[in-house]
């Protein structure tokens, strides 16, 4: 069965200033209130908010006693680092450093048996022109070999329209590299999942669930224009057993258990999750 998970920082306050972000001193505290709700396990952030201060490039093995003391799992990695720090727009040499990053990423994760590392190009690091999707094509496709020898996927997260991210992604075939579906961002840039779903249905291998209300924020479930069940349906026809990952508008702080449970809740109307 698919197992259901958050982003981290969802089950805390959030930062000062900061929407989404590595909770930097009430990270170890999620993995219980996530066993709480409960939730299959934890989608971990790395930015660079939190760069300086997380563990999961210094001591990794606090993370892995919070993996065996509560059972929660920490299945994907958002490298939301690269949203700051994007590989588009920059020189020659701080993309290599920020590949080099990359690929000492790919082999933490591997260590922490985490399966995917979502890499968004969104925003800041949005793919804007032929010469930005050659570059992506080529940043990933150089880091393949080491996604391939750990076995840790790159899942893609682009605002590119269903066509252009189908062109995309023939430029790199293996099946090592996916697609990461937002539910949300799609429905503020005006796309269709029926649309998207026959475009590159078959490349996707997670999602991340949340509504977005078209060309604005993020909003409760169903309190936007995200079409949920348009995209179960699509999930559905494409036979999708993957992962699900809430990335939901935040409640009031202190509420956050609550409040994810009545978002499992939520999908669970739609698709069985564990």
């Amino acid at each position: 069965m698919p197992k259901l998970g958050i982003m981290q920082g969802r089950l805390s306050p959030p930062e000062p200033q900061h929407f989404q972000a590595f909770p930097r001193e009430g990270w170890a505290r999620e993995f219980n209130f996530a066993k709480q709700v409960p939730l299959s396990y934890i989608e971990w952030i790395y930015d660079l908010y939190g760069a300086d201060v997380n563990p999961l490039l210094g001591d990794s093995a606090t993370i892995r006693n919070m993996i065996r003391e509560t059972g929660v799992e920490v299945r994907a990695l958002c490298a939301d680092y690269f949203m700051d720090q994007p590989f588009l727009r920059c020189s020659e040499a701080e993309c290599a450093e920020r590949e080099a990053l990359l690929h000492r990423l790919i082999r933490s994760a591997c260590g922490l048996g985490i399966q995917r590392i979502v890499l968004p190009f969104v925003d800041a690091s949005r793919i804007e022109s032929q010469e930005d999707r050659s570059r992506v094509a080529g940043v990933i496709g150089r880091a393949l070999p080491t996604a391939i020898e750990t076995g840790v996927e790159l899942h893609l997260e682009t605002g590119l329209g269903p066509g252009d991210f189908a062109s995309l992604l023939e430029r790199i075939p293996s099946p090592m590299i996916k697609v990461n579906y937002d539910s949300g961002n799609s429905s503020s840039l005006g796309f269709k999942p029926a649309e998207e779903f026959a475009a590159y249905g078959e490349r996707i291998g997670s999602i991340h669930i949340k509504d977005r209300v078209r060309g604005g924020g993020t909003v409760p479930l169903g309190a936007g224009d995200t079409e949920f069940a348009a995209v179960f349906k699509g999930m559905g026809k494409i036979g999708y057993q993957g992962d699900i990952t809430l990335q939901v508008a935040r409640s009031e702080p202190g509420n956050e258990v609550t409040w994810a449970r009545s978002n499992r809740e939520f999908v669970a109307r739609y698709w069985p999750v564990e």
